[in-house]
């Protein structure tokens, strides 16, 4: 059965918890790769590939951060597969109230899993 929606690796975040260490681990890997730093509110981006948060956060190693064509479908999908969620204060809805970004309550090996509606 074909599925409503395609999934896509969006980043890999690495759970650095401190400043310094995550800026110096953005500035590595934007060096061996090529990449820009940006900062954004809680980590800094090499590229659009590696998120080094700077603050203790999700996922005892990191998180792995999907896109997917149709987020609804795959809760929906994940739901009656008995997936748990993790509604919180990191959740964001649209206009309409349909979930756009949330994590999945239980990690994968270390990994926390977060999904994000593509635009």
């Amino acid at each position: 059965m074909e599925r409503a929606y395609q999934v896509e690796l969006a980043h890999v975040g690495l759970t650095i918890g401190d400043e310094d260490q995550a800026r110096k681990t953005a500035d590595q890997l934007a060096d061996l790769f090529g990449l820009q730093v940006r900062t954004g509110s809680k980590s800094y981006f090499a590229g659009g590939m590696f998120e080094c948060v700077r603050i203790p956060f999700r996922g005892t190693k990191g998180h792995i951060a999907l896109r997917v064509t149709d987020l609804a479908a795959l809760l929906d999908d994940l739901k009656k597969k008995g997936v748990a969620l993790d509604i919180d204060s990191t959740t964001e809805y649209d206009d309409q109230g349909n979930i756009v970004n949330v994590y999945l309550h239980d990690e994968i090996e270390g990994f926390s899993i977060h999904l994000m509606q593509k635009k």
